[in-house]
């Protein structure tokens, strides 16, 4: 199907959209396509957090075995490694478009194959694939979106995009819930093979992002990028130093989140049905916090979004490793939840408008490469400290390092010497 077929089938989307970046929508400062590029990666959200549950279920359903399911959690960040040593170097020299629906489709196809599957090797073969895919599809759209969003725009592009992926957080296990219940795990997996399909058309739509690398990729282009990375980070030790705090404070997250289960259920005793309950609080409280974000990102700037975000992200966690029933518990993940857009928004618009974008997509995948390395140490320390000592220690040690890594993330984003790194309208300043 060509272009011109394609605003034909979906002529209202398209009439909203202009080919090479279009005006602002009234006062708002997302553009046309911001909002068609917004559709497309939150369907593909909500059909991860549907697939989330199915998959699951599905090698659960073929194995009986936990250790099956948790195998499922080490491959992502296996294949992320493997990839990113050199997924940087291609996507930096493709057409950014084309690399976001290639991956896509690729996702489709390897999804909808799964359920046809009945041994769990196969399976985790299609799980590296589609990591694969992923560690090319992340560092492109963060590059796409820095393109084709203007910079007076994109700490509101990131605050609607934190909202949609909180929505899918919330809405999309119990989609997937009630699919298990009405259909089959099957029926789920291929609904997520659809969203792919679905994301694909709505990034078609969008104007093409041309690379510009100005040579070939081989074995010397890559050597050469890996020093290019190399240098920036020499230059640009600030932009290293946030960037590399915001990641470890994320991987610390997660390493508690990895024992999420064990604490709740096994220190405080609570039930199954609580735990959910936990779950679907936290998905509530992100996406009132994203809401916020959305409703006041033109009045908040970067460093307030920065510093009371990552501040009161670690204060709920806190509360959480200290907590002795359920509404304490609740109450530090509903902080968390809440406050986690904050962070998010405001560290991912000030690295955007920090890195260049002719080699963002090299900085975002070798720099992830180290992100994925600690996040498996991370998360295999905290799982084994949680054999040798109480799992409640663990927690609380863990919380408190993440409260000494926002005061750290505060300190360097309230420097006054580096306030130039947080302004907002650099670009459209420097051409008027």
């Amino acid at each position: 199907m060509t272009r011109q077929q394609m605003k034909r089938v979906f002529p209202f989307i398209v009439e909203n959209v202009r080919e090479g970046g279009g005006p602002i929508l009234g006062n708002s400062p997302q553009t046309k396509q911001s909002y068609l590029l917004l559709f497309g990666l939150g369907i593909s959200s909500l059909g991860d957090f549907i697939y989330l549950v199915a998959i699951n279920v599905l090698v659960l359903k073929l194995t009986g075995s936990a250790a099956a399911v948790a195998g499922l959690w080490i491959i992502s960040p296996i294949a992320s490694v493997l990839t990113k040593f050199w997924s940087g170097s291609i996507i930096d020299r493709l057409n950014l478009r084309r690399i976001m629906i290639g991956t896509d489709l690729i996702r489709a196809g390897i999804v909808a194959v799964i359920p046809f599957f009945d041994a769990i090797w196969p399976i985790y073969v299609c799980l590296f694939f589609l990591s694969m895919a992923k560690a090319f599809f992340e560092p492109a759209s963060v590059t796409y979106i820095t393109n084709i969003v203007p910079e007076k725009g994109r700490k509101q592009f990131n605050s609607y995009r934190s909202l949609i992926t909180s929505g899918a957080f919330l809405i999309g296990p119990a989609v997937s819930g009630a699919l298990l219940l009405l259909t089959t795990v099957s029926i789920s997996i291929w609904i997520n093979a659809i969203s792919f399909v679905v994301s694909a058309i709505m990034i078609y739509l969008l104007p093409n992002i041309n690379a510009d690398a100005g040579d070939r990729f081989d074995w010397n282009s890559w050597k050469k990028d890996w020093k290019e990375v190399f240098r920036f980070s020499q230059g640009n030790f600030f932009i290293v130093k946030v960037y590399f705090i915001a990641q470890l404070f994320m991987i610390i997250a997660l390493g508690m989140d990895a024992q999420e289960v064990v604490f709740t259920q096994k220190v405080l005793n609570l039930s199954e049905t609580q735990y959910g309950l936990l779950i679907s609080l936290t998905g509530f409280g992100s996406i009132i916090g994203a809401s916020t974000v959305s409703l006041v990102s033109e009045k908040l700037s970067i460093k307030a979004l920065m510093a009371s975000g990552y501040f009161l992200v670690a204060v709920g966690y806190l509360i959480y490793a200290f907590s002795f029933s359920f509404w304490s518990v609740a109450a530090g993940f509903m902080v968390l939840g809440f406050f986690n857009s904050f962070s998010g928004t405001g560290f991912m618009t000030f690295y955007q408008n920090n890195v260049p974008v002719h080699i963002m997509g090299r900085i975002s995948s070798i720099y992830g490469i180290f992100q994925s390395l600690i996040q498996v140490v991370f998360i295999l320390l905290i799982g084994f400290t949680g054999d040798v000592v109480p799992v409640r220690y663990s927690i609380i040690a863990a919380s408190v390092l993440m409260l000494v890594l926002s005061v750290w993330q505060i300190k360097l984003v309230l420097m006054p010497s580096k306030s130039g790194y947080f302004e907002e309208e650099r670009a459209l300043e420097s051409t008027s």
